[in-house]
C-alpha cells in the first residue's frame, strides 16, 4: 500500500506523542492496555509519563481511526491491540517529523526557584529525598544498559545515565550553596 508524501504527513500531524509511543510499542507485537502501561513505565517512564487513563483513551482513539485493531475481550476484561498497516504508516510519518523542543517539568526546580521563601533545612530535606530517587535511577540505568542489544535504545539509557550523573553533581552544588549564607543574611 503506497502512500503519497502529503498523505503520510497528514498521518503524522494527527498523532500526539502519547499515541505515537503506543504505536511504537505495538511494533513489538499485540499487547493489552495494561501491558502497554507496563512497557511504557519500564522503557520511557522516567522521561515521558503516560497515565493509565491516557493509554486507554488513546487506544480507543487509535482503534476508531483504524491505526490499531482491538481483539476480543480476554481474561480480566483485557483486550489486546494490534498495529495495522495504516498505523505503521502513521508511526513512520510521526518519526519523520522534527521532535520539537524538550520541556522540563521538574518540581524540585520549581521549589528551588522560590527557595528564598523556604527555610534551608526544608530545602536540604528536598535535596536528600530527590538524591535518593536519582541514585536509584542511575543504578537501574547502569543495570539496563548492560542488557540492551539495540544500539539506539541503549543510547537512550546512556542519556539517562549522563542525565542522572549531571543531576547528582548539580545537587552537590546546590547543597554547598545552602551552607553559604546569602549576602543579606551575613
Amino acid at each position: 500500500m503506497s502512500r503519497t508524501v502529503p498523505e503520510v504527513k497528514a498521518y503524522a500531524g494527527e498523532l500526539n506523542s502519547t499515541a505515537a509511543s503506543l504505536l511504537g510499542f505495538l511494533h513489538g507485537g499485540p499487547a493489552s492496555g495494561y501491558e502497554l502501561v507496563g512497557i511504557a513505565e519500564g522503557l520511557i517512564g522516567d522521561f515521558w509519563s503516560l497515565t493509565r487513563s491516557q493509554v486507554y483513551r488513546e487506544l480507543a482513539t487509535l482503534s476508531a481511526r483504524g491505526l490499531i485493531t482491538a481483539g476480543p475481550v480476554g481474561p480480566r476484561a483485557r483486550r489486546r491491540y494490534e498495529l495495522t498497516e495504516t498505523g505503521r504508516v502513521a508511526f513512520a510519518a510521526w518519526l519523520a517529523e522534527p521532535p520539537g523542543p524538550e520541556q522540563i517539568r521538574y518540581p524540585l526546580l520549581l521549589k528551588l526557584a522560590f527557595g528564598s521563601s523556604i527555610d534551608r533545612d526544608t530545602l536540604r530535606g528536598y535535596l536528600v529525598e530527590h538524591r535518593v530517587m536519582h541514585e536509584r535511577r542511575l543504578k537501574r540505568y547502569y543495570d539496563m544498559a548492560d542488557n540492551i542489544d539495540d544500539k539506539l535504545l541503549r543510547s537512550t539509557v546512556r542519556f539517562g545515565i549522563h542525565y542522572e550523573r549531571g543531576v547528582l553533581a548539580w545537587m552537590d552544588e546546590v547543597a554547598e550553596s545552602l551552607d553559604v549564607p546569602d549576602a543579606e543574611e551575613g
